[in-house]
């Protein structure tokens, strides 16, 4: 008689059912480990004062506001509304003080009037040089203004040259010259200067010319110089001029 056997002992030769083959006893193989999932931190608890602090920043920070649009520039709307009215009146606050001053640039430092020369050291620098009579006008009025004068050497004989201002505000010059005429003429008058005809000015003949632009001569031959008188002066002024001359 066997021995008992434990109640979960597996048979070691078990036998098969009719037309089965002989099964082997199964032997238990290692367990296969399992799949282990990633630890995790475990959530912080309300003792922990570093979480406690953090869920503190995260909460009290505001969440991000979009950027605001660019205000428009100051004046835009302003320059674009700008009525013809109101640039006139602008302009009219610039032309003021520049009116103010002008006005005091001509009233009181006299800005317009022009510069008044000596004619005097040419004359004498003339007679001294005694290439030809020296005449000098007299008694021409205050009104008279010299505005340049000066004596010089030119290539074949000497010139005396005395600018004027008129007393109606047009220019007048006196030349005095022992150029040759048939030189000094066209030189002085143009090529297209022609004679008009003869006119008596202070016991003298002189002789009517035409000159460049709008401009017209007196002309006075001697022997030994010429005398022009030239600008565009009217032909009384230019007279007076001529008949001064002494």
């Amino acid at each position: 008689m066997e021995p008992a056997q434990p109640a979960d002992r597996v048979p070691a030769d078990s036998t098969p059912p009719d037309g089965q083959p002989p099964v082997s006893p199964t032997t238990p193989t290692a367990a296969e480990p399992a799949l282990v999932e990633p630890a995790t931190e475990p959530a912080p608890t309300a003792d922990d004062p570093e979480a406690t602090a953090a869920r503190t920043v995260e909460h009290d920070i505001p969440p991000a506001r979009p950027a605001a649009a660019p205000a428009p520039a100051k004046g835009g709307k302003a320059r674009a509304e700008r009525s013809p009215k109101d640039m006139a009146l602008s302009l009219l606050v610039l032309l003021v003080p520049i009116a103010l001053l002008l006005a005091f640039y001509r009233g009181f430092l006299g800005g317009d009037q022009p510069t008044v020369v000596d004619a005097a050291p040419a004359y004498e620098q003339a007679r001294a040089a005694n290439a030809f009579p020296v005449s000098e006008p007299a008694g021409l009025g205050e009104g008279w203004r010299t505005v340049s004068a000066g004596y010089r050497t030119v290539d074949g004989g000497s010139s005396l040259r005395i600018g004027y201002l008129t007393p109606e505000g047009q220019a007048a010059q006196l030349v005095q010259s022992d150029v040759p005429p048939e030189r000094l003429i066209p030189a002085e008058l143009t090529r297209e200067g022609q004679p008009q005809g003869p006119v008596d000015l202070g016991g003298r003949s002189w002789q009517r010319y035409t000159a460049r632009g709008n401009e017209q001569a007196l002309v006075l031959l001697e022997p030994d110089r010429t005398v022009i008188v030239v600008g565009d002066a009217r032909e009384n002024e230019l007279r007076q001029l001529a008949a001064a001359l002494r």
